[in-house]
């Protein structure tokens, strides 16, 4: 089968759309078949496509104003040609939103089937960044996603909102994560005295830096004794973190192996982001035996089981963060059940499980496409 896998975002961003699309691509070329990946041209300097498993071709691009870790690309038509000189039986679109787009209609005129798969909040980032906008946001999922054969939602949640806001033919299509690469073993207790040399007991946040994370709501966690915050991520709210999380230590970017093995000297995670239609970070830190605090909204829902493998807060309090996370500071039995339990849980949801998945949708829209023979 010949994919072209059409992404907002691709390496080196680190993100959870280039992070799926990156999965997507590997293990389709583990499978036999044959992806491109199209994605914007990333920043000055960033270097050649090194992560790629097959070929990417780099659509121009411009930073996007006040965030310019995220790229957003420019009117091009390669994305057309690219769909036709690849001969593509299949466009599979991550994230559409602009590049997206083009790429949904350059699939429609040249009569490719398109999978599009949700990943973005964008009513909930039309809440933040705008405080409106919400019902706009929605027309625009509505109308990109509707155009597609098969749309896929990476929670319960998300499709739950894709379905009442009138989104057609939608499936669940869950993550994988790398429980490998992420494991307990990797707990270092050298970088824990360097992080907290009081031996204090260790709650990190890994993720963006931006607005619609809401990390500052870890602020009351800084005011606890004898724990130390540690963020781990980069993005447009760093300056004004420091300020709001007095004593957290910010380790910034921080990926693959290095990444893993600060997940595995973590006692607590918590995330605060209300937004996510998955949250992938959630199952990393569970696959490296590490409980977790997360809001009881979106794709949370799905992986945290409350009281067992971590605990559901409700979304936007500061105050239910703090008294979260000092339960388990409190209770180190119960954080290593907790921990325990999440490995446990993760430990199946490979991406080569959740990839074939992704490819027996890929053969049912396919297969409803096949013209009908008469008898």
């Amino acid at each position: 089968m010949r994919v072209v896998i059409v992404t907002e975002s691709f390496p080196p961003d680190v993100n959870g759309v280039a992070h799926c699309a990156l999965q997507t691509a590997r293990h389709l070329v583990d499978r036999g078949h044959l992806p491109l990946v199209v994605a914007p041209a990333a920043a000055a300097g960033a270097g050649p496509d090194a992560e790629a498993p097959c070929p990417v071709v780099r659509v121009p691009s411009l930073p996007l104003p006040g965030y310019p870790q995220v790229r957003v690309a420019l009117p091009s038509r390669r994305v057309a040609a690219t769909l036709a000189d690849h001969r593509a039986d299949l466009v599979h679109l991550a994230g559409p939103f602009v590049l997206g787009v083009r790429g949904m209609a350059a699939a429609a005129r040249l009569g490719i089937p398109a999978v599009a798969v949700y990943q973005t909040d964008l009513a909930g980032y039309a809440r933040t960044y705008v405080h409106a906008g919400e019902a706009a946001a929605w027309r625009r999922i509505r109308s990109v996603h509707a155009a597609a054969d098969l749309t896929l939602a990476p929670s319960s949640a998300a499709l739950h909102d894709l379905t009442t806001h009138g989104v057609p033919r939608v499936r669940l299509w869950p993550r994988g994560v790398d429980a490998v690469r992420f494991r307990p073993d990797l707990r270092d207790e050298a970088l824990r005295r360097e992080l907290a040399p009081n031996g204090e007991v260790i709650v990190g946040y890994v993720g963006r830096l931006a607005p619609e994370k809401q990390v500052e709501l870890l602020s009351g966690v800084c005011g606890l004794d004898g724990v130390r915050v540690v963020v781990v991520g980069d993005g447009p709210a760093r300056p004004g973190l420091a300020e709001a999380l007095p004593g957290a230590v910010f380790l910034g970017r921080r990926t693959g192996d290095d990444l893993a093995r600060v997940f595995a000297s973590l006692d607590v995670f918590a995330h605060t982001g209300p937004f996510e239609t998955f949250c992938q970070t959630v199952q990393e830190a569970m696959a490296s035996g590490v409980p977790v605090v997360a809001p009881a909204a979106g794709g949370p829902l799905d992986l945290v089981d409350h009281g067992r493998t971590g605990l559901l807060v409700p979304p936007r309090d500061a105050g239910a963060v703090r008294d979260a996370v000092a339960a388990l500071v409190a209770d180190p039995a119960r954080r290593r059940a907790y921990g325990d339990a999440g490995r446990a849980m993760v430990e199946g949801r490979t991406w080569a499980a959740v990839g074939d998945r992704l490819i027996g949708h890929y053969g049912d829209v396919l297969t409803a496409r096949r013209p009908v023979v008469a008898a």
